[in-house]
C-alpha cells in the first residue's frame, strides 16, 4: 500500500480559532520560559546530556502511547527522526561550536522561513504579498536583537544550527502528511528515537555525565522536569496537534513570539541586559506578526 502523500490543507480551517490562537501564544510562553530552564539546566549537565535525559524522560511517560500505524510507518519514521534526533543532534554541535548563545537563538528563527518555503513548495500551500511582508517584518525584528558582526567567528557552527533547522522544517512536511495520528502518538515516536541518539552522542562528545548526576541540585532537577512536561509534553505536542489542523504558513511566524518572551524573561528574572536594539527587535517583531493575525483573518472572512 502506498502512503499518502498529498497535501490536506484544503480542508484546513484559514483562521485560527480564539482558543487555538490562545494556545499558541501560550505554547510560545512556555518555550520562552524554556530557554531560562535550559539555560539553569545545562549550567548543572552537559548540554546534549541534559537534552537526552529530556527525551528519555518523554519516552518513558509516553511509551503507553506508541502505535503502529501500517501504511504510515515511512512517514512516521521520518517525521519522528527529522524533528528530532537529526534536528536536535545537528542544534546542539552547533551549541558546542558556538560561544555566544544569542547567535544561536538568531540562527534558529530560520525554522520560520524554512517551514514557509517548505510548504508553499511541498504543500502547495499559499501566502500572499502582505503575509509575506510581515514574515520578513517579524524575522528582521529577531535579527535586529541579536545580530552581532562577531557571528563571522563562528560561522561552521552557525551552520549546522541553520541546518538543524531546514531538518526540523523538512520534518513538519512528514507531519503534514501523516493522517489520523495523535500529537502524543507522534511525540512519543520522537522521544524513543531521540533518547538513544542524543545520548550517544553526549558520550561521544561530552564528559562529566555521571557527576553531574550526582552533583544536580533542586534547581537543575526542576529545570529538566520543566523542559520534559511543560516544552515537551504540552508546548511541543500542542505544537504538532495546531500542525495537524492549520497551514504551517499561518502558525510559523507566530513562533518568533516565543524569543521575544525569552528575552522579557531574561530580564526579569535572570536580570539580562535591556537594550534599546531589543525594543527595537521586538517592536518591529510585534509588527509582522500583527500584520500576519490581521492577514489571516481577512482570508478567513473573505476568502481572498
Amino acid at each position: 500500500m502506498s502512503e499518502p502523500s498529498s497535501s490536506i490543507a484544503p480542508a484546513e480551517p484559514a483562521w485560527l480559532s480564539g482558543r487555538d490562537l490562545a494556545f499558541l501564544i501560550g505554547i510560545n510562553l512556555i518555550w520562552g520560559l524554556n530557554l531560562i530552564a535550559s539555560k539553569i539546566g545545562v549550567g548543572q549537565f552537559p548540554p546534549i546530556f541534559f537534552t537526552a535525559l529530556r527525551f528519555g524522560s518523554v519516552a518513558l511517560l509516553l511509551l503507553p502511547f506508541l502505535r503502529i500505524h501500517p501504511g504510515q510507518m515511512r512517514t512516521l519514521a521520518c517525521a519522528a527522526l527529522l524533528t528530532g534526533p537529526a534536528a536536535f543532534a545537528l542544534l546542539f554541535v552547533g551549541v558546542y561550536l558556538v560561544k555566544d548563545a544569542s547567535m544561536v537563538a538568531i540562527a534558529s528563527q530560520m525554522g520560520v522561513p524554512f517551514s514557509t518555503l517548505l510548504s508553499v513548495w511541498l504543500l502547495g500551500e499559499t501566502i500572499r504579498w502582505r503575509r509575506r511582508l510581515g514574515i520578513l517584518l517579524a524575522f528582521a525584528g529577531i535579527a535586529i536583537i541579536g545580530f552581532d558582526p562577531r557571528a563571522f567567528d563562528y560561522w561552521e557552527g552557525l551552520m549546522l544550527v541553520v541546518l538543524s533547522c531546514l531538518v526540523g522544517s523538512l520534518g513538519l512536511i512528514f507531519v503534514k502528511r501523516m493522517k489520523d495520528i495523535r500529537a502524543l502518538e507522534l511525540q512519543a515516536w520522537i522521544a524513543v528515537a531521540g533518547g538513544p541518539v542524543l545520548l550517544a552522542l553526549s558520550l561521544l562528545m561530552e564528559r562529566g555525565q555521571w557527576n553531574a548526576i550526582v552533583n544536580a541540585d533542586l534547581s537543575g532537577w526542576a529545570a529538566l522536569a520543566f523542559t520534559t512536561v511543560m516544552s515537551s509534553l504540552i508546548a511541543h505536542t500542542g505544537w504538532y496537534y495546531l500542525v495537524s489542523r492549520y497551514p504551517v504558513t499561518s502558525l510559523a511566524p507566530l513562533t518568533l513570539l516565543s524569543p521575544l518572551f525569552g528575552v522579557f524573561f531574561g530580564v526579569t528574572l535572570l536580570h539580562d541586559q535591556l537594550t534599546a536594539k531589543m525594543l527595537l527587535g521586538g517592536a518591529v517583531t510585534l509588527v509582522g506578526v500583527l500584520i500576519v493575525l490581521l492577514r489571516e483573518h481577512r482570508i478567513a472572512d473573505t476568502g481572498t
